[in-house]
């Protein structure tokens, strides 16, 4: 076999093999996030599918957003494997039989969870793990569940370091949710994510204790209003996944596009022509990419012909696209001024008022729009959490970093919006570390916010290196070391580029009391 010499390889790369060569040369990638790169950059080589130049002209002026899903999209962006039939019926794909004790039923999860794709190419979802583990415990003692969920735990975040993957506990009392709180808070790992389902009816204020203590210690889990979730899907027929996004079991979704606010309300005279004209018509425009890419999905991709949909596990019908909104505070604000208003979003009632009637008008829209693949031929409507690119402009229906009020005013500037996104919507409280010695403060605060009607309570604690940044987990003292270093956690980079972009360490620490306990009194 002759070997090219070395005059024949010394053309100029092109632009695409310059990136493959930077990501192949870069010090501080693995090998495998480096293949994982190179996919991606595969995909995004391949023509965009067929659409509209007016959505063309939406995703280049920066008023729709694709999320980098790809060019080709050949997976959904979330999956929601059904865990529990999993386990009982084995699987003939992976030749596997229905466990019968707690090892076989990790040992299972293990593999399965290494062919669940997602957008990330890691699970988002693990399972609402007490209900799908719990027949599986039988005599074992206490200590012995300790020891091999947090071995589990260990290796969770050891082999798919990435902190969108999620693990659903609650609402019911058992070993397993508290074995799982017992162990995030003792290891502080950024993976998995975690979401504690609480039901006034179901859950022990103890048990919330627990939970809410958590919340102290490492920043989880998320507190989800498990009563919310459940009118809108059904009981049991639902998990929190990735940024507390709220989707059906069995399903996921398809895509997310997201809209942003802020270029919509630049368009506009005043908030009647918002209202009225401009934001139905980018619905529209947004309705036509979303039935573009889960077309190409459903039709051209063949992922619904695979093992998970074939033995039940996931089911086609139960996917639907995500319709997300980010840059509610700085619509508000611009329509606001463009009606020479002087209120500002979070801080003013009127403007408020302004930002429920945009989400309520967006939950209109969705409802009343269809679409090819959804859940019962409808989209889910999103508060979409910001990406690392976002710069000038807040998440969802967030207060803008560095301006929020105290705890209890920020939770009844912000709770009218939960009711209107099915599909999941987060205000990420910054607490002061002086909650650390009066862990009912942050009790008292996740129980009075969702009792004003907040699907999600999230918080971060100012002195934790483990923070959240939208809906994923960070350590700060990765991102502090990242350029020097690299991280072997897929979302350090995400975190690095969103603490230089988007201003999330400007968070401001406020004070917790027990001042909340008259929310819910």
């Amino acid at each position: 076999m002759s070997h090219q010499s070395a005059s024949s390889t010394s053309s100029p790369l092109s632009e695409q093999q310059q990136r493959f060569s930077n990501i192949i040369s870069d010090a501080n990638l693995s090998p495998k996030q480096k293949s994982h790169y190179l996919a991606l950059e595969a995909e995004a080589s391949l023509p965009y599918m067929s659409v509209s130049n007016e959505v063309e002209q939406a995703l280049q002026e920066g008023v729709l957003c694709d999320m980098f899903e790809g060019h080709a999209p050949f997976k959904p962006r979330y999956v929601l494997p059904d865990y529990s039939k999993y386990l009982h019926q084995g699987s003939k794909y992976l030749e596997l039989s229905a466990a019968t004790n707690f090892d076989e039923a990790l040992n299972m999860l293990t593999i399965l969870y290494h062919h669940v794709p997602s957008v990330t190419s890691i699970p988002v979802y693990l399972g609402q793990l007490d209900d799908v583990l719990m027949p599986f415990v039988g005599g074992l003692t206490e200590e012995q569940v300790y020891q091999k969920l947090k071995l589990f735990w260990i290796m969770l975040d050891r082999t798919l370091p990435d902190a969108f993957m999620h693990v659903n506990i609650g609402p019911t009392d058992n070993i397993i949710c508290r074995t799982i709180l017992r162990v995030d808070a003792e290891l502080k790992q950024i993976a998995p994510n975690l979401t504690f389902m609480y039901d006034p009816a179901v859950t022990p204020d103890d048990l919330l204790r627990h939970a809410a203590s958590n919340i102290c210690e490492c920043s989880k889990p998320h507190i989800a209003n498990y009563p919310a979730h459940a009118a809108a899907y059904g009981d049991k027929r639902f998990g929190i996944v990735s940024c507390y996004n709220s989707l059906p079991l069995a399903g996921g979704s398809n895509t997310l596009v997201r809209m942003n606010l802020k270029q919509v309300a630049l368009k506009c005279q005043d908030s009647d022509d918002f209202l009225q004209h401009v934001l139905p018509n980018y619905s529209g425009i947004m309705v036509e990419l979303m039935n573009a890419r889960s077309r190409f999905l459903h039709e051209e991709s063949h992922f619904f012909n695979g093992f998970l949909t074939k033995e039940g596990l996931i089911e086609e019908d139960r996917f639907a696209p995500m319709f997300g909104i980010y840059g509610m505070a700085e619509a508000v604000n611009i329509l606001m001024e463009k009606e020479s208003q002087a209120g500002r979003y979070g801080h003013d009632e009127q403007a408020n008022q302004l930002g429920y009637s945009i989400s309520e008008k967006l939950a209109e829209i969705v409802e009343s729009s269809e679409v090819k693949y959804g859940l019962e031929g409808k989209a889910l409507l999103h508060a979409q959490g910001g990406i690392s690119l976002d710069e000038d402009v807040t998440p969802g229906v967030r207060i803008p970093y560095g301006t929020e009020p105290d705890p209890v005013a920020y939770v009844r500037a912000t709770a009218d919006h939960h009711k209107f996104y099915t599909s999941g919507i987060s205000d990420i409280l910054t607490i002061d570390e002086t909650v650390k010695s009066n862990p009912e403060a942050m009790f008292n605060l996740c129980k009075g916010a969702i009792q004003a009607g907040y699907r999600e309570f999230t918080a971060n604690v100012a002195s934790n290196d483990l923070v959240r940044v939208t809906g994923y987990m960070i350590k700060l003292s990765d991102i502090a070391k990242y350029d020097e270093q690299g991280s072997r956690t897929n979302t350090t980079f995400l975190g690095a580029e969103a603490a230089k972009n988007t201003g999330i360490l400007e968070r401001k620490p406020r004070v917790a009391s027990l001042e909340m306990s008259p929310m819910y009194e």
